[in-house]
């Protein structure tokens, strides 16, 4: 039996202080070791929100998210700086490389903000993952040199550089002609068949994600279906608990 490797339980989340807004309404889910899952659904019906809830990128109003063994809820900001870098690779829309640094340097970063300096053999690592995504010739090339879809790659070698145990990719083919968008799925699906790393991708590419092992598509806040089991997946949410948010 596969390994649960992220679990959320009762994952509320809210914005706004003196007038709430609540995205997220008590979201429990498990994602095992090496599946691929999409998230799909609207815009603004919480995907982002909860994918950066598992990233440690945000914490949630309420409930709980264990990655690998680890509650984030028990790490202090620095602990899920730590725990960021180490276990969770991202992948962004738009590709956030450092225009003054290399390909090669922008791969790099991750490490060198774990390790404050490279070794050999990280800098072979770096170039072994330049080469799986098909730019080890740009290497030397500054990282606003190089055309969108190569900025993409970079950012997928960048994700991979620690060892992670799992990726996250939010609408990573959202600014990508269809070309460079097939280019870059095949390449994450290959990542996570060759290493069975675990993806969870928001998409607003069906087609995109009907090739992920499971789709979750969310509405307003709530998971409304589930194509990993054979019945949808209701949310926990009932007209009492909106209630209670209410009069808070």
């Amino acid at each position: 039996m596969a390994e649960v490797l992220i679990k959320t339980s009762n994952i509320i989340k809210d914005f706004g202080q003196k007038v709430k807004t609540r995205v997220l309404f008590g979201i429990d889910l498990e994602i095992q070791s090496g599946e691929f899952t999409s998230l799909i659904g609207s815009s603004g019906s919480g995907k982002s929100t909860l994918l950066n809830i598992i990233g440690a990128l945000d914490r949630p109003t309420e409930g709980h998210v264990v990655v690998g063994g680890t509650d984030l809820d028990d790490l202090d900001d620095d602990g899920l700086a730590y725990f960021r870098n180490k276990t969770i690779g991202f992948i962004f829309q738009s590709h956030f490389l450092l225009p003054q640094f290399t390909v090669l340097e922008n791969v790099l970063i991750p490490y060198l903000i774990y390790a404050g300096r490279t070794t050999k053999d990280v800098e072979k690592r770096a170039l072994e993952l330049l080469d799986m995504v098909g730019l080890s010739h740009r290497r030397d090339n500054r990282g606003n040199a190089i055309s969108g879809g190569e900025q993409q790659r970079v950012a997928i070698a960048r994700a991979l550089i620690n060892n992670p145990r799992a990726i996250l990719a939010d609408e990573p083919t959202g600014n990508l002609d269809s070309s460079n968008t097939e280019k870059v799925f095949s390449i994450l699906r290959d990542i996570n068949r060759e290493y069975a790393t675990t993806f969870i991708m928001v998409t607003h590419d069906r087609n995109l994600a009907d090739r992920t092992d499971r789709i979750l598509e969310l509405s307003d806040g709530i998971i409304i279906k589930d194509t990993g089991t054979s019945d949808c997946v209701k949310s926990p949410f009932h007209a009492s608990q909106l209630y209670s948010f209410l009069v808070k």
